[in-house]
């Protein structure tokens, strides 16, 4: 099978860690690629799973709050522009 050269763009710390990693198993980053793409292939998917992180405490309650707004309107200020809001934001400070 012909072989082409492929160029691609990675962080480079990424790199110099993803190469000590590969060294130790006895292959170079070209190599460990192309395994990567053959069970790709193979699995006609990404070979892990991907998923999203788990939002922190702080996000979790942000959306808590969001959700609380949308459900309740009626207990929250509402403005007709930003400015309105900055204008009284600094009238406050």
């Amino acid at each position: 099978m012909a072989k082409v050269s492929t160029s691609i763009s990675i962080d480079s710390d990424v790199k110099t860690k993803a190469q000590k990693l590969f060294a130790d198993f006895g292959m170079d980053l070209s190599t460990a690629i192309n395994i990567f793409l053959r069970q790709a292939i193979y699995e006609n998917a990404i070979p892990f799973l991907i998923k999203r992180e788990e939002p922190n405490e702080e996000t979790i309650a942000a959306i808590k709050e969001r959700d609380e707004m949308i459900r309740h309107p009626e207990k929250y200020k509402r403005y007709s522009s930003f400015a309105e809001f900055m204008r009284e934001e600094e009238a406050n400070v």
